[in-house]
């Protein structure tokens, strides 16, 4: 019997079809390192590695770099160019060009440069440094997509092999787990939308979307309850034809049993597969007891919402979840 492919597996041939460059901008980590290596190896994506070319070897002796390329933003000859580039865009924010030389020189700053000039498709960044220092170039450079107030972000979450009875299709989504601590209910409501979006192009799904809570349609009188009952009926008037529903707890979402019983008459309830968490504290949480305890796969966080595809890694992350985060990047290019 043929062995099915995993979704990893298909994300990866899909990214490979479209042979995108992405540019990683942590050349100093050896878990990039091996994922460049392995990206070019797997035909994922052709891989720019940002870093000193000498420092990378020396401390990288057993992986093979054939086939990536490896740019220095001290020495690159377009670095006067994205010095340039950047001025333009933040000399009405009081840059001078001598501050944007000095910025260009930061590897993340140089790599959302090559994606605003064009000369890369998508960045991803995060491995050891900060969220706020891959999202600042990206907000600073990239900016937002248009109609988009804000960006957020999402994780992919593969099941463990041998599968699990409530994820059915074998991968969840969870928003927003990475990016924003604090939403408005119309904030919240976007995200769902956006969420749902990336869960039909990127993972293949027919998004089930639950507004979670720790109460149940109107179980619990809060006003984080209200917050999240506020968003559900938002995104109903934005995207009325999504399956999208809330405010649900967590075992109401996903159990059918208990979504019956909880939410009668709920066609979300139960079989949910995106989940939209009510603020950062809950969705982080949330992801790393599903990948530490439950043995799921985090690819992410994904950002959703910039204008060109720029994606933050977990300091936490494996390297094959970078991998699986390059191939994720090179799918974004296809609405860009």
């Amino acid at each position: 019997m043929k062995e099915q492919k995993s979704i990893v597996q298909i994300i990866k041939e899909k990214a490979a079809a479209l042979n995108k460059k992405i540019v990683l901008c942590e050349g100093e980590d050896k878990r990039v390192v091996k994922a460049a290596s392995d990206i070019v190896k797997e035909g994922v994506a052709r891989i720019v590695l940002l870093g000193n070319e000498a420092e990378i070897r020396k401390a990288n002796p057993d992986v093979d770099l054939s086939g990536v390329e490896i740019v220095d933003p001290l020495t690159s000859p377009k670095a006067e160019e994205y010095a340039q580039l950047l001025y333009t865009l933040r000399k009405a924010k009081g840059m001078t060009e001598e501050q944007a030389r000095e910025q260009a020189k930061d590897a993340t700053f140089f790599g959302a440069l090559m994606l605003k000039a064009g000369d890369v498709d998508g960045l991803v960044s995060g491995a050891c440094h900060s969220t706020a220092n891959t999202l600042r170039p990206g907000l600073q450079i990239i900016k937002t997509a248009p109609g988009v107030s804000s960006v957020s972000s999402f994780n992919l979450m593969v099941a463990p092999e041998g599968g699990n009875p409530y994820v059915p299709d074998g991968m969840l989504v969870f928003a927003d787990c990475g990016l924003n601590p604090t939403y408005t209910s119309e904030g919240l409501a976007d995200c769902a939308i956006a969420t749902a979006k990336s869960a039909k192009e990127i993972a293949g799904l027919d998004p089930k979307v639950a507004m979670l809570s720790f109460s149940t349609k109107g179980s619990a009188k809060h006003d984080n309850v209200t917050m999240v009952a506020q968003a559900v009926a938002i995104a109903k008037e934005k995207a009325p034809d999504l399956k999208l529903d809330g405010e649900l707890q967590f075992d109401a979402a996903i159990v059918p049993s208990v979504g019956e019983f909880k939410a009668p008459g709920s066609s979300v309830a139960g079989h949910a597969n995106v989940f939209i968490f009510p603020d950062l504290q809950a969705g982080n949480i949330g992801y790393k007891i599903a990948e530490r305890l439950g043995g799921f796969q985090a690819i992410g966080p994904i950002c959703q919402g910039f204008a060109k595809p720029l994606n933050d890694l977990s300091r936490g992350c494996k390297s094959d979840d970078i991998v699986c985060a390059v191939a994720i990047t090179a799918l974004q290019t296809i609405n860009k």
